[in-house]
């Protein structure tokens, strides 16, 4: 049987006045939305080699005006 090689997790969250989207990849933060400064946050140490998430913020957003949206039904 195959075993696993990495887990993935990916989190979105709202309320009416706050939202959290962030990734993780076996259990470490690798990307974060930062609402108050508009701007993905990539908190992965210097001596990896870094992994980019172009486009992630402003899925984000979007996501944020879904997840605000599904809160009103």
């Amino acid at each position: 049987s195959a075993g696993v090689l990495h887990e993935d997790l990916g989190i979105t969250g709202c309320s009416d006045s706050d939202g959290e989207m962030m990734y993780a990849l076996d259990g470490e933060e690798i990307w974060y939305a930062d609402f108050i400064n508009k701007r993905g946050v990539e908190p992965q140490p210097s001596f990896i080699d870094h992994i980019t998430y172009p486009g992630a913020y402003e899925n984000a957003v979007a996501n944020q005006q879904i997840c605000r949206g599904n809160l009103k039904n």
